[in-house]
């Protein structure tokens, strides 16, 4: 095993050897934050890409009306 995986090797068997608790806090404190972050990224990044569509500024929307009549908003 080479030096780039043993580290996280150890890492994860530190991890696995702790007890429950523990390991559920060190998910909220550590994974929660990058998860929320990468999502953050990822909001933004599509917010900005469907500005920059056309169609979607010029798309008509509609709503279906109960007697299946559309209805322009």
């Amino acid at each position: 095993m080479n030096d780039a995986t043993s580290w996280w090797d150890g890492i994860e068997l530190w991890v696995v050897g702790l007890p429950f608790i523990p390991q559920v806090a060190l998910v909220v404190v550590v994974v929660l934050p990058i998860a929320a972050a990468i999502a953050l990224v990822l909001d933004r990044a599509v917010s900005e890409l469907t500005k920059l569509n056309p169609r979607g500024k010029s798309a008509r929307r509609e709503a279906i009306v109960s007697d299946g009549t559309a209805v322009e908003r």
